[in-house]
């Protein structure tokens, strides 16, 4: 088959600009590849960033109907416990989730941090009160 490439010169060519559209096919098809890739992955980045978001702000604040809601489940469930307390000194507690104990911890963290750096800043501005009064 080589010696027919050689002999028709033309075939060869042809041949040739063929192997190289091939090749450039191939480089676009893995850039288009690599670009689709990024995009997916930023896209899936983002839409678990506002999924997380979304459910935090759900279990920090919630809504204004689920808070109604849940408050006329506690009351109707005092409301049976108060008759049970008649019958029997037993009472409930409900156990708070663990989003709800992380975001309490986290708000306690940052309340102690935010406190001491108050703490410093009004120390350093005392220091420096009765430095100019000296």
């Amino acid at each position: 088959m080589e010696l027919l490439e050689k002999d028709n010169p033309i075939k060869s060519q042809l041949l040739e600009k063929s192997a190289h559209y091939r090749d450039e096919l191939e480089q676009d098809v893995k850039l288009i590849s690599d670009r689709t890739q990024r995009i997916l992955t930023t896209a899936l980045v983002v839409g678990g960033t506002l999924a997380l978001t979304y459910l935090a702000v759900r279990q920090f604040g919630g809504s204004s109907k689920g808070t109604k809601k849940k408050l006329k489940t506690k009351k109707i469930k005092l409301v049976n416990a108060a008759a049970a307390a008649d019958d029997e000194e037993e009472t409930e507690v409900a156990s708070p989730g663990i989003v709800a104990q992380i975001g309490t911890a986290l708000a306690g963290q940052a309340t102690m941090f935010l406190l001491q750096l108050a703490k410093e800043k009004l120390n350093d501005y005392l220091q420096s009160n009765a430095e100019k009064k000296d």
